[in-house]
Formats: structure tokens, sequence, C-alpha cells
């Protein structure tokens, strides 16, 4: 199903999204990968939807991409006798290891193996930081804080603490046995929430054991300190902004917004920009100006794609917020200075492998001989991968004999990811299978010029190689 656009879309499922109708009518009106959160929901839902999505590929012909978002450990507070208190500043609150319900004096805060990583001035933020917590005194058992702002605290609000690199595992137990069913559902994606450094993505690396790529979420300022780390670790990077905009300032949001796009960029790694895009519509039919700028802007900076939330999981116009958000991606494409995103390579200077010649000479004469679009083959999708970096202002069709790696190509910025069972034997063969995919899907038109990558032998994953151009025929002998 060919797509007007280059920037792709998420779309989380949930309430207003699991039934086979709606997840089709997301998916032809614009949705690229799916989103299964198992925050919320049961395996039994997600399984289910799953089911809905893999039957689209066939009945559409178009590798589906799917994601699984796991929780993280957040950090919860307890419940309360009243269910909820008002706290004021200046007064004192403490955080224990008790069990009992709360009050407006104390409530139970359930992680004791963090305690004595919070040091006086340490700051706590609670209910997305409209309470926030200075702790005054630490014990093995209790943390005693001063209130910072008047506010009301209720039962099992979200702790947010930034500054700090906790002693936790970013796999819970429910992360673990969620992680155990995705896998047995072959997802194409896991997301991994609440990272702090490299070696998170490293130890679930190891669990996952290329079943799966991984998505490090970026919702912390630890994580942003060590970005550099975390995007070489992982295979792509989610800019999580809710929970990031709680435990940062909100007015530097953008700013890490956009460097960690350029970083990205420079790495060749996928990135999302996620969180309260197009919020006013779960209960609006059209979104604000404000939020059609923001997502907009992501776009003008190069991100790979953009998330939909509580937009189409819960709100009341699932199908529309997708829609509009097809809309706001396919102008933004049109203004010809979104194309200007060149990657600046001045720091990069080193002797470059065969992929990266091709990819460049690729790039170079679909700028200047009217190429309609470049065609990769990959079997591991490391080419492509390559080649979507550069953000060429032609489409790039990737194919690839692998289903596995033309789903997970569908988050990826420009690419039309296509699975062909056709094997090539010498290059006369790969440039016909390149230019029947891409004319089958309606990508090219004849008298097309096309610019062909591949790597001799065929079929061997990591070594393009060779570069052809060719022109799409009317006939069925295509070149």
């Amino acid at each position: 199903m060919k797509r007007n656009r280059k920037a792709k879309i998420l779309a989380t499922l949930g309430p207003a999204s699991s039934s086979s109708e709606v997840i089709e009518n997301i998916f032809k009106e614009g949705c690229d990968v799916f989103r299964l959160n198992f925050s919320h929901g049961t395996v039994e839902i997600h399984r289910k939807n799953l089911e809905s999505i893999r039957n689209l590929e066939k009945k559409y012909d178009h590798a589906t991409c799917i994601l699984a978002d796991l929780q993280g450990p957040k950090l919860r507070v307890g419940e309360f006798e009243k269910k909820e208190e008002i706290l004021k500043k200046g007064q004192k609150f403490i955080l224990d290891t008790n069990s009992q319900p709360g009050n407006n004096q104390r409530v139970q805060f359930p992680h004791s193996e963090i305690y004595d990583h919070l040091t006086p001035n340490s700051i706590l933020l609670i209910n997305d930081g409209r309470v926030r917590l200075n702790v005054v005194e630490q014990k093995n058992d209790k943390l005693v804080t001063e209130v910072l702002n008047d506010g009301v605290i209720s039962n099992n609000k979200g702790v947010n603490i930034p500054d700090v690199i906790l002693p936790i595992d970013s796999l819970t137990n429910k992360d673990k046995a969620d992680l155990q069913k995705a896998l047995e559902m072959n997802v194409d994606w896991v997301a991994l929430s609440f990272v702090q450094q490299a070696e998170d993505i490293y130890k679930l690396k190891k669990i996952i054991d290329g079943k799966a790529l991984i998505m490090a979420k970026i919702e912390k300022p630890s994580a942003v300190k060590n970005i550099d780390e975390i995007i070489q670790a992982a295979d792509g990077i989610m800019i999580a902004r809710g929970d990031l905009g709680v435990e940062m300032p909100t007015e530097r949001v953008p700013i890490v917004q956009k460097n960690i796009i350029k970083r990205c960029r420079y790495f060749g790694k996928p990135v999302v920009v996620a969180t309260q895009m197009l919020e006013s519509m779960i209960s609006n039919l059209v979104p604000t100006r404000a939020e059609a700028s923001d997502v907009a802007n992501a776009i003008y900076d190069g991100t790979d794609a953009v998330m939909l939330s509580g937009e189409s999981a819960i709100g009341d116009y699932p199908v529309e917020s997708v829609s509009t958000m097809n809309s706001i991606i396919e102008n933004v494409e049109k203004d010809k200075n979104n194309f200007n995103l060149e990657i600046e390579n001045g720091q990069n200077i080193k002797k470059i492998d065969n992929t990266e010649a091709i990819t460049n000479a690729a790039y170079s004469i679909a700028n200047n001989a009217g190429a309609k679009a470049i065609i990769t083959f990959s079997v591991s999708g490391k080419t492509t991968l390559r080649m979507a970096r550069e953000r060429a202002p032609v489409q790039i069709i990737g194919i690839s004999p692998n289903i596995q790696t033309s789903r997970k190509l569908q988050i990826v910025w420009g690419v039309n990811s296509c699975f062909s069972t056709e094997d090539a034997e010498n290059t006369t063969e790969m440039v016909k299978i390149a230019c029947s995919v891409a004319k089958d899907n309606n990508l090219v038109q004849p008298d097309d010029n096309v610019i062909i990558t591949a790597g001799v032998p065929f079929g061997n994953a990591g070594s393009t190689n060779l570069l052809r151009i060719a022109k799409i025929i009317a006939d069925k002998d295509l070149t």
C-alpha cells in the first residue's frame, strides 16, 4: 500500500481501537506501525489485536509492523485512607515502607532499594510533577520530605526522580513476563521504558537474542546525558516527552528533542517523537494549531516517525487522528524546504566501507539524474537503513526476502518496505525483480528511472557492492 509521505505514523491500540474494523481503518488512513502498550490491557487483547494486524498483511500484501511497549519500573506511592489528601507548602511529609493506608502526614513508598540513593535535597515529583517534595532526611525505612508546593496527592500516583541514576532493573517481573509473551507473538520491535544507560539495552538484548529490534525510550535526564551511548546500543530511539517533560524543565524538552533527532540521524538509527502530539483530538475532531505545528516541526527536524498515544487508544476519534496526522505530514513534505536535511559530516572523516560508498553514490545520482526511486536489496535491512539516513528527496523501496526485515523497516523514514520471495541469481534477474516489485506496488511508472543497489554474491547479508540504473518500461520484461 503506497503512502504519499516519507515520515511514518505509529498508532497506539487501546479500548477505542481494538476491533478489527477500526484497526483496518487506521491502517488504511496511514498507520505504518501499531503500538501494543503493555502498561494497559491484557495479553489476550494484545494477541487478538496482533492477529488482526497480521491479517491486514495478507489482505493488502503489505508488511505490517508491530511494536510492544513494556511498562518499565514505574515508581508509585501506596494508597490513602481517604483516597486523596491535600498537602501544603512547607509541611513535612513522610514516604515509608509501612503498608498501612496513608494520610496527610505519610504514605507507603514500597521501593526501599532506592532509599540509600535519595540524599538530602533530592527532588521527588509526584503525579506528573503536580506535587514536589524535597528530601530532608533519609533513613533505611523512610524518607522525610518537605512539600515544595500546595497540591493533591492520591492513590498509586507515579513518582519521578530526576537527576539520579537509580539502582533498579529496567525490566520488572511484569516486563519479563510480558516480553516473553510479546516474543511468542513475533512482534517486530520492543520498546524499553525508563532507560537510564546503555547497559539497560545490552541486558535486554541478551534476553531477546535477535528475535526483535529494541527501541530505547528516552524519558529521564540520565538517558539524555548518556544519549550517544544509548543510541549506539539500541536499534531505535523514542523521545517519550511525557515523563521526560516531568523530570526536566518543560522549556528544555524541545531542545532535547531536536538534539536527539540530530544524533539519531548521525548514527543512522530511526527515531520516533511521541506523546501529546494531537492530544486535544482525544475529545475533539480537530487538533489545535499548536499541535499541528508540533507535528510539523518534528517532520522538519527529520524524525523518522511520529506517534499517537491516547488519541488512537482511548480517544473519541482514533481513525480521524491518524488521518489528520497523515495530512499534516503530507503537507509539510510538499514544502521544498523540508528536504534540506543533509547531515553535517565534517566530524565523520573516516574510511568508508562498500555499503557507505554505494549509498552515497545512489544519493548523489538520485539528486543529479532525476531518478524516481532508489531500490535497495537487503537481507538484514542495514543497507536500507543506511540509505534512509541520507534523507534522499526520492522514495526508497526496500526489498527483502525476509518478512521480518520487511516488517521492521516500516518504521524507517522514506522506506516503502516490500517482501519478495523471488531470488536473483544474476544482475539481470536482480533488475527484473526490483522493477517488478516497484511496479506491482504502484511505486513507479513507465519511463521512470530507478537506482538499484544490491550485493554480489546475491542473498548474502552485509555485502552491498553493486549499483545499477534502470528504466521502468510498460511491457513485462521491465528493463
